[in-house]
């Protein structure tokens, strides 16, 4: 492994999503491509803040046990928003035994892409990314300065090209740090939020897309910094703005490469309603992954551009799955729910999971809704924080998709999480969480 920064940062994604790892120097390298390094089990089950949770049997039962974390197959990739640079080596964490352990969350998705290769499947997705760029001058979150004019943004500005060519020197250095990791970015969209953009990730790999969107999220918050902004991906950093979504497009393709849901027509096959219909099954007890923080419910609003409950439609943006029009041999699915202060391994593994058990289960979905989903009788989802909590911990249909040791400990998180900022003003918590997620 030839490194040519003078050091390293190893990271492993934990439950929110959050990088933790050790810097290093680079002379480690090689130790660390064929031993590993070693670090609390733990470390990957802490709340958002970085606590330690109460009562977890990762550290009662087992006396905070390490583990092994060992590269991923990414391989290593460039931190362009450091200076001076440094390399970034993506790791997933084993027990000390060899097994993946059951609470990484990347492995909760590889256990779910085994699934789609014992079928002789291959998973193709992309991500839709958006965030909102703020201005981190005083000590509260502010919109964000116009770079040419000096003033703060009034207003947003839909699929504004001037927009963009205002903030030209933070996306030229986002392309440009995106081709340095290898990250494949299409489109750069203004949105309808106060700051807010989109960034579109070229379909791939379903892990390397969920690998691409984690270091994508770094990518954006570290440039931000650089260019004297911050980034957030809060579902809904401001009341009276749209929030911020990460939306998942998935096809899957045979042995052969054919699209499955293709049949030559809009309607798609047979199997791409069974996966809708599987999809639409799951997200009721799924929405904690979809909706991690308390915030995050306040994105799912009617007319909010994010969807209020599971449903599904052509061409339709006001459903929770939407069969986007085209050519048919791309045929795929939009999936609309998630929003961008997610892990995203736990929202591909969320959602390829419940269409994999709409397939095994061989489930029919409702008719596609036509027009304006919100104002459609459907299926309704958890809209706060405290159902989702109990819905995912109890949900066989999760117990279906991840381990039960992940289960048990997001939940732990998310009910310590709930218990501290029950107890914390609301404005500093806002303040610390537009980093963190």
């Amino acid at each position: 492994m030839d490194i040519q920064t003078a050091s390293l940062r190893t990271a492993s994604a934990d439950l929110n999503g959050v990088m933790r790892g050790k810097r290093l120097p680079a002379s480690d390298a090689a130790k660390l491509e064929f031993a590993g390094q070693r670090m609390p089990l733990s470390a990957l089950s802490l709340d958002i803040w970085g606590n330690d949770v109460e009562g977890s049997p990762l550290v009662h039962a087992s006396g905070d046990a390490d583990g092994q974390l060992r590269l991923t197959e990414r391989g290593p990739v460039p931190m362009p928003w450091l200076d001076p640079q440094a390399t970034l080596l993506p790791m997933w964490m084993y027990t000390d035994d060899g097994r993946p352990f059951d609470a990484c969350p990347r492995h909760a998705l590889a256990r779910v892409l085994a699934r789609y290769t014992r079928r002789g499947w291959k998973v193709v997705a992309a991500t839709e990314l958006e965030f909102t760029l703020l201005d981190i001058s005083g000590r509260s979150i502010a919109q964000a300065i116009d770079p040419v004019t000096g003033m703060a943004l009034h207003s947003g500005d839909i699929n504004s090209v001037d927009a963009l060519d205002d903030f030209a020197a933070f996306f030229d250095a986002l392309y440009a740090g995106a081709e340095a990791m290898g990250i494949s970015v299409q489109a750069a969209v203004s949105e309808g939020g106060i700051g807010q953009f989109e960034v579109n990730l070229n379909h791939g790999p379903a892990m390397r897309i969920a690998d691409d969107t984690w270091l994508l999220k770094s990518l954006v918050k570290g440039l931000a910094k650089r260019h004297g902004m911050a980034a957030t991906f809060m579902a809904k950093p401001f009341p009276d703005d749209p929030g911020n979504g990460l939306h998942v497009h998935v096809s899957v393709k045979d042995a052969h490469g054919q699209n499955l849901f293709d049949n030559g027509v809009m309607s798609g096959s047979g199997l791409l309603r069974q996966v809708v219909a599987g999809c639409l099954s799951g997200m009721p007890g799924a929405m904690l992954v979809f909706a991690p923080h308390a915030g995050s419910y306040e994105r799912i609003a009617p007319s909010s551009h994010a969807p209020t409950g599971a449903s599904w439609g052509y061409e339709n943006r006001t459903t929770a799955l939407r069969i986007p029009g085209g050519d048919p041999s791309a045929r795929r699915f939009e999936h609309r729910m998630a929003g961008g202060d997610t892990n995203p391994y736990l929202v591909m593994a969320a959602i390829l999971g419940a269409a994999l058990m709409g397939v095994e289960d061989e489930l029919s979905p409702p008719e596609p809704i036509i027009g304006n989903a919100y104002s459609k009788p459907i299926l309704k989802v958890p809209t706060d924080w405290d159902e989702a909590i109990t819905r995912f911990e109890t949900s066989p249909r999760m117990a279906r998709i991840f381990p039960r040791l992940l289960v048990e400990m997001l939940v732990k998180v998310k009910r310590q999480e709930q218990r501290l900022m029950g107890s914390r003003d609301p404005e500093l918590v806002a303040l610390q969480l537009h980093d963190r997620v």
